[in-house]
């Protein structure tokens, strides 16, 4: 699954660690996560969403194919 944490985490002017706080997650969680080495679960998902204040299908993307 693609993101745009790393984006959003910048534009906000925070280093993984400040979100990992935010988030009350590891940085290594934050840090697979953007890296696209791991998925979020869905809560953890939704309360990125929420944290940069937009929907969550405007930060992470799926790429399976199509049915």
């Amino acid at each position: 699954m693609n993101n745009r944490i790393h984006e959003l985490r910048l534009a906000r002017g925070l280093s993984q660690a400040a979100l990992a706080a935010e988030l009350q997650v590891s940085r290594q969680t934050i840090n697979a996560i953007e890296a696209g080495r791991s998925d979020p679960s869905l809560a953890l998902a939704f309360a990125i969403a929420r944290l940069f204040g937009t929907r969550i299908d405007k930060v992470f993307q799926d790429h399976a194919p199509s049915l």
